[in-house]
């Protein structure tokens, strides 16, 4: 028999079972049978796959951190190999595979005490012959986590969700409510003595308890904090702040509960804390207006408020706060004009259905909405939708601290064809009805580029709006009026040679009309004949001539093709935007002017694929003559490709091919 490193009470070993996910293990097995499940260890990152990260949890043994336990994207995590990283058990399979989960806590002072597992006996890091047990920031926060904490009953005034804790922010802090019997002073002092540690001075204990409790914040306090803005938080760091405003969304982790807090300024997340993977402030629910006391502090390169006393506003206060959310919402909202990419009557014709699109746009990203951008997978559906993208991600990044946000909040889907089938809606409602309910996020706006302006997708928008989301529609083919009726905002001009690519773009630079030259190239890119010469100069000013342009459309229409289903964010944005011959030739070696692009070699795909297809297709073709008319049959399902690119009908649609056409 022990003690317990956190609570003094008998157990076997050094932790307690309510107590052992408090602490961090270093695992010295040769075994993964040697793992227990549900236990956070230190381990070592030893490389990335498209999965996952492989991480060693002892030289010996290895586990899988798959990427779909992220709350990141796999592409956003900062970890080389060799770094240290701390990890949940989460499963030891029959043939030795170790699943992992991720941890909160990234740090040893993040957690409540540290032993180490060798094979399956549990050691105390003063217990460990080698010397190289606990690897904690410095000995005082290695003695601080393993030694016995004193734990203080909550205020009876205080509900159990805002008890007084002492976090560090990242889940870690440690709970002052104990509720367990066993738990209380004189069981825990009881149970040092017993375990033959140091003799314990009750007195100066309870003398730095009371310390602690009148350090508590009083209604007295509180008064004294001073309410700021949130976009003035980064430079009031360390400081006690009082923030209002609506909790837009409210996320369990394995350690702390996060609201994240919107007022007229910003979004920061804040913290609160009552027991690792306990729901603080239950009461508190998304869509709630509250007021916020707690510290502003710095965690792992974010801001995040440390949670100190949260409450939700009723009445004349709650009416006060609405009331200034709804001003500066309607003043940051919606732009003065529109501002587009190039001369062109015919978007200038649709200015006001231009501001109400961006305004759409503006406003879920302002209320921390997520937004969902759906397009066509075709090379115009592509520029259409990485335009408006482009515009919405760095708003995103203003608004929100996390440096993932963009990855939450923005989700750009492509549709194999150009309509918003039920199947397509299905999938989205379903999405994002399961993102409210685990996570409470808002409904999304769901923004349709170069889709759904015929009637059938009529039933599939209807299908959002009766869960309440909401929906943009940007698409230069005409729409059926059935559309005007199911769309919230529809950008629809009437106008023969548009393209839509040309048209979001201008919707983007609505938005954010300083990313205009960044995009002012993408207009000319979605055009596959008979491109507007305002375009092609725009683009040309931003550095890509026509031969340029051609390349980049011929590899988007490519890339596009392959996993049509996948945004591809990373790939297009590397074709689009990383590599202008200008770009490639500044500060490069003397040949890289004639060195091959990203897109020119992709293009160069393209075309061979292309060319081998109409090839085969024009020498297989079945010539007859009918009443005077020349006719040509092919046979596609014999001579064309069903699982390459071009498939089938792209040879006969693709005005690349026109000139081919019997």
């Amino acid at each position: 028999m022990g003690n317990c490193i956190i609570c003094g009470a008998d157990t076997e070993g050094h932790i307690c079972q309510s107590h052992e996910e408090d602490v961090v293990f270093q695992f010295r097995g040769d075994s993964p049978d040697q793992l227990v499940e549900n236990r956070f260890y230190r381990g070592v990152v030893d490389g990335y796959a498209d999965f996952g990260v492989f991480i060693d949890l002892s030289p010996s043994v290895t586990g899988l951190l798959h990427r779909s336990e992220l709350e990141k994207r796999l592409e956003s995590l900062d970890w080389e190999a060799g770094d240290t990283v701390f990890v949940q058990v989460k499963n030891v399979r029959d043939n030795g595979n170790v699943d992992l989960t991720t941890s909160i806590r990234q740090a040893d002072r993040e957690f409540r005490g540290s032993l180490i597992q060798d094979g399956t006996e549990e050691l105390l890091p003063e217990e460990d012959e080698e010397g190289n047990g606990s690897e904690a920031a410095d000995g005082e926060e290695a003695e601080e986590g393993n030694g016995r904490e004193r734990d203080v009953a909550p205020s009876t005034s205080e509900p159990a969700s805002a008890a007084s804790t002492e976090t560090d922010g990242s889940g870690a802090g440690a709970a002052a409510t104990e509720s367990a019997p066993s738990e209380t002073s004189d069981d825990t002092d009881q149970s040092a003595t017993d375990a033959g540690d140091e003799e314990v001075d009750t007195t100066e204990e309870e003398a730095d308890t009371d310390d602690d409790a009148a350090e508590e914040p009083t209604a007295a306090d509180a008064e004294s904090v001073t309410r700021r803005d949130i976009g003035e938080l980064s430079d009031r760091v360390g400081e006690n702040v009082r923030i209002e405003g609506e909790v837009v969304s409210a996320r369990q982790t394995g350690g702390p509960t996060v609201f994240e807090l919107r007022d007229e300024t910003g979004v920061v997340d804040c913290a609160a804390f009552v027991e690792a993977g306990v729901r603080a402030y239950p009461e508190i629910e998304v869509g709630d207006i509250v007021r916020l006391d707690g510290e502003v502090e710095i965690r792992r390169e974010e801001l995040q408020v440390e949670t100190e006393a949260l409450v939700a506003l009723s009445g004349e206060e709650r009416e006060a706060v609405e009331r200034r959310l709804a001003e500066a919402m309607t003043e940051r909202a919606r732009p003065d004009e529109a501002t587009l990419v190039a001369d062109d009557e015919s978007v200038a014709g649709a200015e006001e259905t231009l501001l109400d699109a961006a305004e759409a746009i503006r406003r879920a990203v302002l209320e921390s909405r997520p937004i969902v951008v759906r397009h066509a997978a075709t090379a115009d559906g592509y520029v259409a939708g990485v335009a408006l993208e482009r515009a919405i991600l760095p708003m995103v990044r203003e608004e929100h601290a996390e440096s993932d946000a963009e990855y939450h909040y923005v989700n750009r889907r492509p549709l194999e064809e150009a309509v918003y089938e039920m199947n397509d809606a299905t999938n989205d409602v379903t999405s994002m009805l399961q993102d409210r309910d685990r996570h409470d996020e808002k409904l999304p706006l769901v923004v349709l580029a170069g889709t759904a302006s015929t009637v059938e997708s009529e039933d599939g928008l209807e299908m959002l709006g009766i869960y309440g989301a909401d929906r943009v529609v940007v698409d230069a083919t005409p729409a059926d009026p059935e559309i005007a009726d199911a769309a919230d905002v529809l950008v629809n001009p009437t106008a023969d040679g548009l393209s839509t690519g040309a048209l979001a773009s201008s919707v983007a630079t609505t938005v954010a009309p300083e990313i205009r030259e960044e995009i002012a190239h993408l207009p000319a890119v979605s055009y596959w004949e008979n491109t507007p010469e305002s375009y092609l100069d725009a683009a040309r000013e931003a550095g890509f001539d026509e031969e340029a342009v051609t390349e980049l459309r011929e590899a988007i229409a490519l890339e596009a093709f392959y996993q049509s289903y996948d945004e591809k964010r990373e790939l297009v944005g590397d074709l689009l935007f990383g590599e202008s011959p200008e770009a490639v030739a500044a500060g490069a070696p003397e040949d890289a002017a004639e060195s091959e692009t990203l897109a020119g070699h992709i293009a160069t795909q393209f075309r061979e694929k292309m060319d081998t297809e109409v090839e085969t297709a024009q020498a297989n073709l079945e010539r007859s003559e009918s009443g005077g008319v020349d006719v040509a049959v092919l046979d596609t399902e014999e001579y064309t490709h069903k699982y390459d690119f071009p498939r089938a009908r792209s040879c006969w649609t693709s005005s690349t091919a026109a000139a081919t056409r019997t």
